[in-house]
């Protein structure tokens, strides 16, 4: 597959900035930035916005979230935070004494939070699972899950060093001991490939402004179809059935609009949002995620080798996603390494003892170079 040509002439990026840190937090691209100020100007002339426009808006954002998952459009739910999907998560899935939660070492707290609490409230049991530094999450994973496992909640790979969880594999096992499975796929979807009909997840979301390329305050949350006729965390107007009457509101309705849709947000129909999110969502799939994902794992992989010629070290192979790269440092990390990085204008992360380097399609040759010349 050949790579994608560079995109930075889409982005606000100068030439002497080096933003290697996706990761992080995804620039806007100058489409993105552009949808989300027409979107809200929207409101400097609300007698153009009408009823049908609340619903058309999230429509339209949930189709090409769809398109993106390769899933049904009633599958998705529009969410403001991974926190807030995992509340859902947590209210849904049944969880009893004696059984046990798994979750990663280390995992981001947005995962982690919810099963804590839930676990705490019914008597179940925290399973955290470590792993050795030179192999992914799978094994552990798979080793952890048996019959008193109740809910297995994981990332497709690790926040911190990009390692991977062979998601197919883990949702083959959750279904063998009845365990439900929990996807936080902040950190992948959009830049590495998942096949939601083969894991089979019961919930899974991702926050859009990493690799979704869209705005802060907003995410994507995938309900398998056995959850639909679930408890939403809130009870707002706009989820329930023939809503988009506005003349018949105070006809108060016990049913909900279709599919993942009883699971939506509150104000869900925010114009600045959704139009950002979904001007990124095209750019994705303008590419597609396959071809994204290679055309990182270009990146990454050329900066792991010129790293290995420096003395450091890199992950045994295999063991990360295409688009994470973290590089350790045999004496320990350097004092201020990030500081001085910046003061050349290279962007990255300093997670634990490793450098999280996380490119995209907006970086340059010289972006790479600015990096290891530095390192």
């Amino acid at each position: 597959m050949n790579a994608i040509p560079c995109q930075r002439d889409r982005f606000a990026i100068p030439p002497d900035v080096h933003y290697l840190n996706c990761a992080y937090m995804a620039p806007l691209s100058h489409e993105v930035a552009d949808a989300m100020e027409r979107g809200a100007r929207r409101k400097q002339a609300p007698w153009n916005f009408q009823p049908a426009d609340f619903f058309r808006l999230c429509e339209n954002f949930r189709s090409k979230a769809a398109r993106l998952a390769a899933v049904e459009a009633d599958r998705i739910a529009i969410t403001p935070s991974v926190s807030y999907a995992m509340a859902i998560a947590a209210r849904n899935l049944p969880l009893a004494k004696g059984q046990s939660v798994v979750t990663l070492a280390d995992q981001f707290p947005s995962n982690i939070y919810a099963w804590r609490e839930r676990a705490a409230t019914v008597g179940a049991e925290m399973v955290t699972l470590q792993r050795d530094a030179h192999s992914c999450w799978t094994g552990a994973v798979l080793s952890a899950i048996g019959e008193d496992t109740g809910i297995v909640a994981v990332p497709q790979c690790h926040w911190a060093d990009g390692r991977i969880v062979d998601l197919v594999a883990v949702g083959h096992k959750c279904r063998e001991h009845g365990a439900a499975l929990v996807l936080d796929l902040t950190q992948s979807l959009g830049a590495m490939p998942i096949d939601f009909a083969a894991v089979q997840p019961d919930f899974a979301v991702a926050a859009c402004y990493k690799w979704l390329m869209g705005p802060y305050g907003l995410a994507m949350l995938y309900v398998d179809p056995r959850h639909h006729g679930g408890e939403p965390i809130e009870y707002n107007w706009i989820n329930r059935a023939g809503s988009e009457d506005f003349t018949r509101l105070v006809d108060y309705r016990d049913d909900y609009q279709p599919g993942a849709r009883r699971f939506d947000m509150g104000e869900k129909s925010n114009p600045a949002l959704l139009e950002g999110a979904g001007a990124a969502l095209d750019y994705l799939l303008e590419f597609g995620v396959e071809a994204i994902s290679a055309s990182l794992a270009g990146q990454t992989g050329r900066i792991e080798r010129e790293a290995a010629s420096i003395g450091l070290g890199i992950p045994a192979q295999g063991t990360r996603a295409p688009h994470f790269l973290s590089l350790g440092f045999p004496d320990g990390v350097p004092d201020g390494l990030t500081e001085r990085l910046a003061q050349r204008h290279v962007h990255v992360s300093l997670r634990g003892t490793s450098l999280r380097v996380t490119p995209h399609l907006y970086n340059t040759d010289a972006d790479l170079k600015a990096l290891l010349a530095t390192l």
